[in-house]
């Protein structure tokens, strides 16, 4: 059964300036971002954006800096209104929100992780983690109660009573991302959350994240520029380039057939053989064999069979469902294509 959409990105274009409903016009005849602000001094942030996000899936938006992701994911809690388009969350149109069920949707719908922590330096970590709670009305035991669980939950048990200044980056983003999960909310948007820590810490974060993932089930929309951080945590991946869509699919998808030069040149020097799947690459058919192959196998660890014949290998889902054929010719010319 297919997953539900829980959040749906609809024709979202923001345009920055004076007259953004008169800058949208010459876009929409053909106008490009550097030539906008050149002629209008308008900065076109977003220009016809369609995404579909399923619900329970961590969907990371990526790009690099100035191209339109961080604009994006602001739209989904409304911090930034669009010129044109619509977002739905559940089937609800949020720019139809009035003011009061904005606020309910921001406290109980949808949490955020900033990049810089953002925390209040004059409150504990458990302060800081039901801060939000407590402002709602929860009963400061029982929001004393939820936010310990949280604060286990990201690995700093133990760390309740000391203060933000007192702890390292790392740890500090714990408490971000604590905070944020105390909501309850469904969905989290992770504002290159990591980006600010060094290369150690945010790669233990990048995993931790998978392992709180793998047990909630939260939809998580994850910004970030690095694409070895969009492959490890994405289920799908959205690219952008000055405010345009470019390609969205699966890491795998990606890497074995970007949409275009660009998508190409940025996933150049990534080691395919340790991202892309047999799955992704299994073709119709069924192989007289009896070699299988694992549909999430990468193409890295299914070397050895693939080694030992040149004909086609039956490829398997999870759940023993036939994924197609692959053969070493087929791998070869995928991993050899730029």
């Amino acid at each position: 059964m297919t997953t539900p959409f829980k959040i749906r990105v609809e024709q979202v274009s923001k345009i920055f300036g004076p007259d953004p409903k008169t800058a949208m016009a010459v876009v929409n005849a053909g106008m490009g971002k550097a030539a906008l602000l050149a002629q209008s001094n308008h900065v076109l942030g977003l220009h016809n954006i369609n995404l579909n996000i399923r619900a329970g899936e961590t969907f990371v938006i990526m790009g690099l800096s100035g191209s339109g992701k961080s604009t994006l994911i602001r739209h989904f809690n409304r911090l930034i209104e669009p010129t044109a388009g619509r977002i739905l969350v559940d089937d609800t149109d949020v720019l139809s929100l009035n003011a009061a069920d904005l606020r309910s949707f921001r406290r109980k719908k949808i949490s955020m992780v900033f990049q810089r922590f953002a925390l209040l330096p004059h409150k504990t970590v458990l302060e800081n983690v039901i801060y939000g709670l407590v402002i709602d009305g929860m009963p400061k035991a029982q929001a004393r109660a939820k936010g310990a669980e949280q604060v286990a939950l990201v690995g700093l048990a133990g760390f309740e009573n000391h203060y933000p200044g007192q702890l390292s980056g790392g740890m500090q983003q714990r408490v971000g991302l604590a905070r944020a999960l105390a909501t309850d909310a469904e969905i989290l948007l992770m504002d290159e959350a990591f980006s600010a820590l060094d290369p150690l810490i945010r790669h233990d974060m990048q995993l931790q994240l998978r392992e709180i993932q793998a047990r909630l089930h939260k939809t998580i929309v994850f910004i970030t520029h690095d694409l070895d951080e969009a492959l490890l945590l994405g289920d799908h991946i959205a690219i952008l380039k000055d405010g345009v869509l470019r390609q969205v699919g699966t890491g795998p998808e990606i890497l074995v057939s970007p949409a275009d030069d660009y998508v190409a040149r940025f996933v150049r020097d990534v080691n395919r053989a340790r991202i892309v799947t047999c799955g992704a690459l299994a073709v119709p058919g069924q192989a007289d064999g009896d070699i299988e192959l694992s549909a999430d196998q990468t193409i890295e660890s299914a070397y050895a069979a693939l080694a030992q014949t040149d004909a086609p290998l039956t490829v398997r889902q999870a759940n023993g469902d036939l994924a197609g054929v692959l053969t070493r010719q087929q791998v070869f010319d995928a991993l050899a294509r730029a």
